[in-house]
């Protein structure tokens, strides 16, 4: 075993202060807002996270009082969910934003499981279902999933054979990044998947955007959760770089060798 040839993955930890800034900086700038983590990060901003809800609702006169990024929603013996953007507005009506880059999953009982869990969570004890507030889960995808050819997919509900919509307070919005159409939610996707600092054509977002790719505050900002997610990603690296060493039959002490600065419980708990 070349001890040196693991060794040499984590000399970036010694690296120079000046590379390592500079190694972080070059990865914000290519982040983009259907990145998920970068979405988190522009959108747990009142004013930016109204902007965008505004456009994809097709109503400037929502006002967002409050917004969560990674919502987790935990539950004794079901599944947590972690919602990427939870935002309420003045009326009490409550969104959902979601990026999803992958093609492989079941999107529409993804989408019911994020009804499902928000109304879970505001349906308090003693109060009345008619209480249970407008959800939206506005799914926003880098692909044409459904094979719409349109930006917009709103779903509908009728009962079979009538016109009378069933309304039951869910609602769920499919938004296509990979279609443009012309409108200002196809302007908004185009937007997101450039993230051009320097385009300030989408305003509150825009500004958002250009505060944590270009102001030292908020490219400080960015710098540290960079760093966490740079570490993180270190991490399992390092646990699957161990995992593979034990397959081969190393033992314990030379495994600690070669990653020096590795817990003894890390390599007993892999």
């Amino acid at each position: 075993m070349d001890e040196t040839r693991y060794s040499d993955i984590y000399a970036r930890e010694t690296d120079s202060r000046i590379r390592h800034r500079e190694f972080l900086l070059q990865g914000v700038e290519k982040l983009t807002l259907l990145n998920d983590t970068f979405m988190k990060i522009a959108l747990n901003d009142i004013e930016a996270c109204q902007y965008v809800i505004r456009i994809l609702m097709d109503d400037p006169a929502i006002e967002i009082v409050e917004v969560r990024s990674q919502y987790r929603i935990s539950k004794l013996v079901s599944k947590d969910a972690v919602l990427d953007i939870l935002a309420e507005d003045t009326q009490g009506r409550v969104y959902n934003l979601e990026i999803q880059r992958k093609t492989t999953l079941d999107h529409a009982r993804r989408t019911r499981r994020y009804n499902a869990m928000v109304d879970a969570e505001y349906l308090e004890k003693g109060k009345e279902y008619s209480e249970m507030p407008e959800v939206y889960v506005i799914y926003i995808s880098e692909t044409d999933i459904w094979k719409t050819w349109m930006t917009e997919s709103p779903v509908e509900k009728y009962l079979k054979g009538q016109l009378t919509e069933y309304n039951d307070g869910q609602h769920t919005i499919y938004i296509n990044a990979a279609i443009n159409d012309g409108s200002p939610k196809a302007a908004l996707m185009q937007y997101f998947k450039t993230c051009d600092p320097d385009d300030m054509s989408q305003g509150a977002l825009s500004r958002r955007v250009h505060y944590l790719k270009r102001e030292e505050g908020g490219i400080e900002e960015m710098c540290e959760y960079s760093e966490r997610i740079f570490n993180g990603g270190r991490e399992e690296e390092r646990r699957a770089m161990i995992r593979s060493m034990k397959k081969q039959g190393i033992d314990e002490e030379t495994i600690k060798k070669i990653l020096e600065n590795l817990q003894e419980e890390e390599i007993v708990s892999v």
